[in-house]
């Protein structure tokens, strides 16, 4: 297959290279710099689409790049633990920060692969709640991969359903709740 990002294929071109067309995603399992300070995880990612400035210190010290880590990190709940190592955080947080770091790059396409896979289900429904109101804030794009019907419905507008590698559905979450093809697939038939 092929893959097309406004446009532009970007079939097999290096991760960065992805990034930096504004195409931004997290992992079913968590991927962050686990040996450094959560504030430099977020720098780190902030910095990758800092303007260069021809000095790694000047970089590091940039404005704009301070301002979206404070912002990211107060907008998740880490700005406390900003501090500490990103290994000591919960697995909670450390979702969320994986979620901060794919921001910091400026995405326009968010892509979050089960964000909320090993949360309690308190976490999830905030998770579900803050993604959501983050994402219409920044008005990005997010491709949401998620096997949880519930953060599904809470954050989609629109909802596409495979099942076998073949797509049964789409359209808006009651139309989804109520097709026929994804009650028979996913919860074991309209007469169970």
């Amino acid at each position: 297959g092929r893959v097309r990002l406004l446009g532009e294929d970007i079939t097999g071109l290096p991760p960065e290279v992805v990034n930096r067309r504004g195409l931004a995603k997290t992992f079913q399992i968590t991927n962050i710099f686990r040996e450094i300070s959560v504030g430099e995880n977020v720098r780190v990612a902030a910095q990758s689409r800092a303007p260069a400035s021809g000095r790694l210190t000047s970089l590091w010290r940039q404005p704009d790049v301070e301002s979206a880590v404070k912002e990211l990190l107060q907008a998740f709940g880490l700005a406390a633990r900003r501090d500490d190592l990103a290994g000591h955080l919960s697995h909670g947080e450390q979702r969320y920060l994986e979620i901060c770091l794919a921001l910091a790059t400026a995405p326009t396409l968010l892509l979050l692969d089960e964000p909320t896979a090993g949360m309690t289900p308190g976490e999830t429904k905030e998770a579900t709640t803050l993604i959501r109101e983050i994402v219409q804030a920044r008005g990005l794009t997010l491709l949401l991969i998620e096997h949880d019907m519930g953060v599904v419905m809470d954050i989609s507008d629109r909802v596409a359903v495979l099942h076998f590698g073949e797509k049964i559905a789409e359209g808006p979450p009651d139309a989804i709740r109520a097709d026929p093809k994804v009650i028979e697939a996913y919860l074991g038939g309209v007469d169970d």
